[in-house]
């Protein structure tokens, strides 16, 4: 089973505050530099989406409302969610805050209504935690994934292998998962328009088309004929780094042409680090060459890294800090795809200052009122004290 949650950060909000169903709702910053998180479906029907610039958003739907993100909020609620799904399964994948992969074999031996035990399981849900959801049960992961973004919201699609061709070939190449919207035009260049023409192509086996996907070729064939992965992979008690990528949709070699990309992606970062109540220590910038490399049978890939001291999920922190990995070791490099990660990550609530006799100064001149505050909020679980000139700088920064 893939399980996701429709408009994940936006039902929470509606949660809060019943009063925005149905309405057009943006999370997110304004300004010129604010990303949105998600849309309500009701602003997706205007032409909003997540991962666009704010001001575009509006342009597409001035009524929209603007509610900055409440990753606290976001949070329990998401664990709230992964703690339902124990209930039926406890070997479950976690793809984000809001979706995952749920191996239900042993919860359906005996199911004779496979359909009303999952349309039971998505009203229970909604019955004890007021989220909505899509799933999609196949025997396969990826096909699993096809079929949850089929119907929403509180789709439910059940996707056979036997159904492949009836039910994915005629879709367009953009909801083919994994391709990306920003690579279909490519692909619609070279005549392929559906999913179907896709399969046609991968199934000629052509030299010109392994070139073309490089080492993607392999697992696009085992995704679209349903022999992939089905091995659900039960994720660790904390995750280990937590990142996103995107393929460019021109190969660029300049700053402006990446730092709008480059903006969102970090946005997305600090979106699903906040959720989780997490900061990174070691902030990651990967980009792969445009050019193909036939040596490799692929593009070149390469990532630098920078390592802070306290750890942080700002979303401009983190921007600013891959921009200089960028101006440091990628400029003038011609690049098709750029990815930002975080890691050796931390819940800064739990995380105690150690002293040792060799760094007692350096934390005697830390700021004591700041020092004060986070053992306070330690105490209290949460960041309920601020200092006034930090409220300061976060409404300078928009937030």
């Amino acid at each position: 089973m893939h399980i996701d949650l429709n408009a994940f950060f936006v039902r929470c909000e509606e949660i809060k505050n019943p009063s925005l169903e149905g309405k057009p709702v943006l999370i997110g910053h304004e300004g010129r530099s604010g990303i949105v998180s998600t849309a309500s479906y009701a602003a997706r029907k205007m032409g909003c989406h997540s991962g666009q610039p704010m001001f575009q958003a509006t342009k597409c739907c001035p009524d929209a409302i603007i509610i900055p993100p409440d990753f606290h909020f976001y949070h329990l609620m998401s664990t709230s969610f992964y703690a339902f799904l124990t209930q039926y399964s406890r070997i479950i994948e976690m793809a984000s805050v809001d979706e995952c992969y749920v191996d239900m074999t042993k919860a359906l031996k005996g199911v004779t209504d496979p359909e009303g035990y999952f349309r039971n399981l998505q009203n229970k849900l909604f019955e004890e935690t007021k989220l909505k959801c899509s799933i999609g049960v196949a025997p396969t992961k990826w096909l699993a994934k096809m079929a949850s973004d089929l119907k929403k919201p509180m789709g439910l699609v059940f996707l056979r292998k036997r159904d492949i061709p009836n039910v994915l070939y005629p879709l367009p190449i953009e909801s083919f998962w994994g391709i990306g919207k920003k690579t279909a035009p490519r692909l619609r260049q070279r005549g392929i328009n559906t999913i179907g023409d896709l399969a046609a192509l991968l199934k000629q086996d052509e030299e010109e088309t392994k070139k073309m996907f490089g080492a993607f070729y392999y697992g696009l064939k085992d995704w679209i004929e349903g022999t992939s992965s089905d091995v659900v992979h039960v994720e660790e008690s904390d995750p280990q780094s937590i990142g996103n990528s995107t393929t460019l949709q021109e190969d660029c070699d300049s700053e402006s042409s990446i730092s709008q990309d480059l903006l969102g992606l970090c946005q997305e970062v600090s979106a699903r680090a906040k959720a989780q109540g997490l900061v990174g220590k070691t902030i990651t910038f990967q980009v792969k060459e445009a050019e193909y490399d036939e040596k490799r049978n692929g593009f070149k890939t390469h990532s630098k890294s920078i390592t802070i001291k306290d750890g942080t999920n700002d979303a401009n922190e983190i921007y600013e800090k891959c921009l200089s990995l960028y101006r440091e070791s990628f400029i003038g490099l011609p690049i098709r795809l750029i990815g930002v990660s975080l890691s050796k990550l931390v819940d800064p609530k739990k995380e105690t200052v150690q002293m040792s006799l060799w760094n007692y100064e350096d934390y005697e001149e830390m700021d004591k009122t700041k020092l004060l505050i986070s053992e306070l909020n330690r105490k209290l679980d949460g960041e309920v004290l601020l200092r006034a000139s930090d409220v300061k700088k976060e409404k300078k920064n928009g937030q």
